[in-house]
């Protein structure tokens, strides 16, 4: 078999995983969380940038010849070392490919104003990932970013029905809409924020449209595969998912549910990325 893999730090990816498997049902699938060391947003570049490098050599020895860092942290900080430094060496015929980019590249599709903001971790937002990816395709565009501690967290303890929760999310919306009053869409750049989308909703105004980016990545994804007709012709098409933690298989188990929209069963790498299956 040689699925598709799939990496994020922990639970979030399983919001792109579920736009993909929804857009492409026939491939294999095989899901990594590095929910031991997650989660990646505050830690430094070479950090993040060892782990996912081990994630990717792990995915890669598990038969996957293409690998989605669904975990904006990890593109920011990693994909593009591990695109020009590591592949050459690894295996040139296999690839890596992020989340920032495809959405990059459609975004001002969606402003009639030209103004966004962007949302996400610290780890993100520092990079300026996004500020640079846009640019490149939409240079006249406006961006704020607005970098939000502690959003990750009410998602993983469920505590978006907290009120501090609520003015939590408050606060952070306030504050980018305060950088520029001509925003009229908004991009949640991690794949933990959808579920705040409820609470999102209830304090923004209804002229501002919130973007996800599951949609936008299988869309991309879709698009990918029919450019690279090798690269498809790779892809199993078992329509099998599998899903591997770091962690606690019983606590992914638990918590994955809430991002991938239906139950699933994980196996525990007990020893680490350096173990097989």
């Amino acid at each position: 078999m040689q699925p598709i893999g799939v990496f994020d730090s922990g639970y979030g990816g399983l919001t792109v995983l579920r736009e993909i498997t929804a857009r492409l049902p026939q491939y294999d699938y095989l899901y990594l969380g590095d929910n031991a060391r997650a989660p990646y947003g505050d830690r430094d570049f070479d950090t993040v940038y060892a782990y996912t490098l081990e994630a990717v050599r792990w995915l890669f020895d598990q038969g996957c010849h293409l690998v989605i860092l669904a975990c904006n942290t990890a593109s920011a900080k990693a994909l593009r070392s591990i695109q020009q430094r590591d592949l050459s060496g690894i295996d040139p015929q296999r690839r890596v490919l992020g989340v920032i980019r495809p959405t990059a590249e459609v975004i001002g599709n969606f402003t009639k104003t030209g103004h966004v903001g962007v949302l996400g971790t610290r780890g993100t937002v520092g990079s300026e990932s996004y500020v640079l990816e846009i640019e490149k395709f939409f240079p006249g565009l406006r961006i704020s970013q607005e970098a939000c501690p502690g959003w990750v967290s009410i998602v993983e303890e469920h505590l978006q029905s907290e009120p501090e929760s609520l003015e939590i999310v408050r606060f952070h919306l306030k504050q980018i809409l305060e950088q520029d009053p001509k925003m009229d869409t908004i991009l949640l750049a991690c794949t933990h924020y959808p579920l705040l989308m409820p609470l999102i909703k209830q304090i923004l105004p209804e002229e501002i449209q919130v973007l996800t980016q599951g949609p936008l990545v299988a869309d991309s994804l879709v698009d990918y595969l029919k450019r690279h007709p090798e690269m498809e012709r790779q892809c199993s098409t078992g329509g099998s998912i599998r899903f591997f933690t770091t962690g606690s298989a019983t606590d992914f188990d638990a918590h994955a549910s809430d991002f991938y929209g239906k139950s699933v069963k994980s196996v525990a790498l007990k020893g680490g990325l350096s173990s097989g299956i």
